[in-house]
Formats: C-alpha cells, sequence, structure tokens
C-alpha cells in the first residue's frame, strides 16, 4: 500500500480595521468589542493608550505596537501572520484607523496580498464636527493636519477657491496661527466652526466667521482635540 500524502489548507485570517471612541468610552460598538476579544493580535498606535482602553473593556488578547514609524518594518510580519490563519484587530489611540493614524500602508499591503479587509463603522471625530457646525455636508473635502511648516502656505492658497466644505485637524498650539492665516486667504468673512473635546465632559463647538473666531480664540487660549470646519467659496456669493 502506497504512502497518501493528506495536505491540510490553511484558512487565511482577517485584518479587521476597529474605531475607537474619541471621547466618551460609551461611544464603543458591542461589535468591535466582539471583534477585539476574538482577534489574536491587536495592533495599537500606542499601546499604553489602546491598553486603558482595553482594559476597560475586559479585553486580554495581545497587543503589538503599530505606528507611523515602524509601520513599514512591522506590516510585513503581520501580513504572514493573517496569510498563516491569524485575525489581526488594528486600533489607533482615537477614532478610525486610517484616518489621519496610521492604517494606510498596512491595508494596501492587505489587499494586495488578497486578504480580506473588514473596516468596522464608528467613531471619527471629523464626522460630528460637522454635522454639527451648521455648514453644508452634502458636499466636503477631508484636509486633516496642514503641513507644520514647508508647504503649508501653499496648501492653504490652493484651497481658496473650494467651494466645497473644507474640514481640519489642528493641535491648540497651532490653531490661532491657522485660523489667522485662513482669514488672510479665504477672507475675514468666511463662516467656520471650531469644534474641540468631541464626545468628552468640556465639548464645545465654537461659530462665526474667521475673523470672530480668531478674536475669540486670542482671548480664550483652545484646549483639547481640534476640528476645524471652513464653509467653501460658493457660500460668500449667496
Amino acid at each position: 500500500m502506497k504512502n497518501k500524502t493528506i495536505i491540510f489548507a490553511i484558512e487565511m485570517g482577517t485584518l479587521f480595521l476597529v474605531p475607537t471612541p474619541v471621547g466618551n468610552l460609551e461611544d464603543m460598538t458591542f461589535r468591535a468589542i466582539r471583534v477585539l476579544r476574538e482577534a489574536d493580535i491587536i495592533l495599537a498606535e500606542d499601546t499604553r493608550t489602546s491598553g486603558v482602553l482595553l482594559k476597560h473593556f475586559d479585553i486580554q488578547n495581545r497587543l503589538m505596537s503599530h505606528h507611523k514609524f515602524n509601520e513599514h518594518g512591522t506590516s510585513s510580519a503581520v501580513i504572514e501572520r493573517i496569510l498563516a490563519g491569524q485575525t489581526v484587530a488594528l486600533v489607533s489611540d482615537a477614532g478610525t484607523p486610517g484616518i489621519s493614524d496610521p492604517g494606510f500602508f498596512l491595508v494596501r499591503e492587505a489587499v494586495k496580498a488578497g486578504i480580506k479587509v473588514e473596516a468596522l463603522p464608528g467613531a471619527t471625530a471629523f464626522v460630528p464636527a460637522l454635522v454639527a457646525s451648521g455648514l453644508p455636508c452634502d458636499r466636503f473635502c477631508f484636509e486633516g493636519f496642514l503641513p507644520q511648516k514647508k508647504g503649508r502656505t501653499t496648501r492653504i492658497e490652493n484651497l481658496k477657491d473650494e467651494a466645497r466644505t473644507m474640514i481640519f485637524y489642528e493641535s491648540p498650539y497651532r490653531l490661532l496661527k491657522m485660523l489667522q492665516q485662513f482669514a488672510t486667504v479665504f477672507g475675514n468673512d468666511r463662516q467656520a466652526s471650531v469644534a474641540r473635546e468631541i464626545s468628552k465632559l468640556h465639548e464645545e463647538s465654537v461659530r462665526g466667521t474667521l475673523e470672530e473666531l480668531v478674536r475669540h480664540f486670542t482671548t480664550t487660549g483652545p484646549r483639547g482635540e481640534i476640528v476645524v470646519i471652513v464653509a467653501g467659496k460658493t457660500l460668500d456669493k449667496e
């Protein structure tokens, strides 16, 4: 009787992109908690920050560091784990991975490798800031963080004639400078909204013209995470 070779096919794993609360922990979804508990590995932008979240929900899975400074070096090993059948969940410090946070590179490599990628719906800071701004949200462009130095002025100038509502992230330490630059390029009368600490205890939205916002934040220093919403140029003609 001849020996038979039995080949066992290994089922490929899945890469899950799991949004986490931008503030209030009650914004965590049941599905997100389940996926994190079932994952073989959780990739975290900052393991200390994510560790607090996981402890709150009694999630004890293995954490691995995955951030913008090491993602090019760690992604290949992560892809190999998934191809070998492991389930991997990616989280950022807050919000949805890939939106001004690490995630794009790993997703791109997973897609190239034919790996199933599932993105869970959930928290993203700019969505509540946009819909609560009072500015049109049917058409908008997300610009994220502007360059701090090189290319910043050019980027703003290129948006001078943008007709859609514009969305930006900014540090509280650079907010006033940003508003002043916007007022210079877009005009003092352009409508805007500054949202901070979304879904947290001290959540606040300050609305008005760019000139009014500059005046407000000149006397009132901003704190916390900032989302800036600026009206498109077409509103000035209405």
